[in-house]
């Protein structure tokens, strides 16, 4: 079975750690390509994450990825600075936020 979009969403959120997001206020924007991909909004807010299926008018960073580099990242499998390095993940936006997200999560 192909990996879906919502199930790496959803390993994001699962993996937010709260007390790591102080002081951030964002819209993130995500947009992963490929079959199962799509576009997702994180809202990160009073330490909280919540997440949705669609694209938001100004997000403060968006991210380009696939699936599968999506997955490689999410697992602990590929660091996040070399995705970058190696053109596997685009960011636009504020990317000091972008440097900051990698703490937010845990990784396997």
């Amino acid at each position: 079975m192909a990996l879906q979009a919502k199930q790496l969403i959803d390993g994001l959120f699962a993996s937010f750690q709260p007390e790591q997001a102080a002081g951030i206020d964002a819209e993130i924007q995500v947009q992963l390509a490929g079959e199962g991909g799509g576009d997702w909004i994180l809202k990160i807010a009073d330490s909280k994450i919540a997440v949705s299926e669609g694209k938001t008018a100004s997000p403060r960073l968006t991210l380009m990825t696939n699936i599968a580099d999506l997955a490689e990242i999410v697992s602990g499998r590929l660091d996040p600075m070399a995705a970058f390095m190696q053109g596997k993940l685009k960011l636009t936006g504020d990317l000091g936020l972008a440097r900051r997200l990698v703490g937010l999560f845990k990784r396997s």
